[in-house]
């Protein structure tokens, strides 16, 4: 049988996690994809060798595959996106994307009362924006943790004496947040949509039965403890959500698959050392958005994923993304370590880290050439063997090398 996999991403997210997930689906039987962090923010671009592409938010990477998806009670499930998000794969021919879906009751339901306040919040900070996906994920956790009775959580949905009563608590909270004049989506409505979503989705806990693929959201850089406070998720997004997923049932036993990109990207504000305006990098798939900001380039930045691989307690295999990108590219480097001699350890609150992030806005790389092989630099940097190298988009264009077994 097939290992257990938890796939994330070692960097500030958008290395392709979503398309190593397609592939590791088109290998083997597993029996369900589960999303253990994030919510609808996520944006897992999955291209097909037939041309039809899928930007996965809540469902799963492996969903093509016709792969079950589980979202798990650390998941912030967004009804609205995701029946949105199950639409379109039906018109990508997948027969019935929702009854591949099954959400955990316990986890939490970003609603548009959540989503108005994240925008307010994000356009009122100016200059100082966190790069927000403006997707009300951050707020969601928020007030769960300032509301933790009043939190919206999924087995909510399916009963509306209970829905509409924390709908309008949800309603009054965001128009006293906001503090001006603004319309609302009626509570009724909100009410309506997430019945019809309880009356349609199947809820349970984590499946057994086969192998599961762990797929994470965002990057390990973005983490909501050990990213750079405060240009972070909301979310934990290194291996630790999975793991407790499966101490839950009894196992504990999984391999530890980081992403990594040939060079670093980042969306939105916030540190990021390596960043090199005149890269003019193919991307196909990231854009400027309007609440994230400009998607940004730079050199490979291996002081920062080392960094990621020591707060993730390191990882087990490497897939390493786009090398068709840096063959192409001659022009990009890789900095080994910071001119100033900052180093990056883990350790400390969030104070400690906004102190780091003031630190990074005004560090500089020390670059050197690029390597002549890519796999070979990054599987010595980061302790852990390149066992998936990916030269394009789809799941034809990945080469696996085998590694000796190694776990957690």
């Amino acid at each position: 049988m097939e290992d257990h996999i938890i796939v994330t991403d070692l960097g500030y997210g958008d290395a392709g996690k979503g398309t190593i997930v397609d592939w590791l689906c088109s290998r083997a039987p597993y029996r369900a994809v589960v999303r253990f962090n994030g919510g609808g923010q996520a944006g897992h671009n999955v291209v097909t060798p037939d041309g039809n592409h899928h930007t996965f938010s809540q469902f799963g990477a492996g969903t093509f595959w016709n792969v079950p998806t589980f979202l798990s009670r650390f998941m912030m499930v967004d009804p609205i996106r995701l029946a949105s998000e199950a639409k379109h794969l039906l018109r990508l021919n997948v027969p019935d994307p929702i009854g591949l879906l099954t959400v955990d009751p316990d986890a939490l339901v970003t609603t548009p009362y959540h989503k108005m306040v994240n925008r307010f919040r994000e356009s009122s900070r100016g200059e100082r924006r966190h790069g927000s996906c403006g997707m009300g994920v951050g707020e969601t956790a928020s007030y769960a943790l300032d509301n933790p009775d009043a939190a919206i959580r999924v087995a909510d949905c399916g009963n509306p004496w209970a829905l509409r009563p924390l709908l309008r608590r949800l309603r009054d909270w965001a128009s006293a947040e906001i503090g001006e004049p603004i319309r609302f989506p009626a509570v009724d409505d909100v009410a309506d949509a997430y019945r019809q979503f309880a009356a349609t989705v199947h809820t349970g806990r984590l499946p057994s039965g086969g192998p599961l693929i762990f797929e994470g959201a965002q990057g390990v850089l973005l983490d909501e403890w050990h990213g750079f406070h405060p240009y972070t998720t909301w979310s934990t997004t290194t291996f630790t959500n999975a793991f407790e997923l499966l101490g839950d049932v009894g196992m504990d036993d999984a391999k530890r698959l980081g992403v990594v990109r040939t060079y670093m990207t980042r969306h939105g504000n916030g540190p990021f050392v390596t960043e090199d305006p005149t890269l003019h990098l193919p991307e196909r798939h990231n854009v400027t958005g309007e609440w994230q900001g400009p998607f940004r380039t730079g050199h490979l930045d291996l002081v920062a994923l080392r960094y990621a691989a020591l707060v993730c307690g390191g990882v087990d295999e490497i897939a390493l993304t786009h090398l068709d990108v840096a063959e192409e590219h001659p022009e990009l480097k890789v900095c080994r370590e910071y001119a100033d001699g900052l180093t990056l350890v883990p350790g400390g609150g969030l104070d400690h880290r906004a102190t780091v992030s003031e630190r990074l806005l005004t560090a500089r790389p020390i670059l050197s050439e690029a390597p002549e092989s890519w796999g070979g630099l990054v599987a010595q940097e980061l302790g852990a063997p390149v066992t998936i190298r990916s030269n394009g988009p789809t799941w034809l264009d990945k080469k696996v090398r085998r590694a000796a077994a190694a776990h957690r």
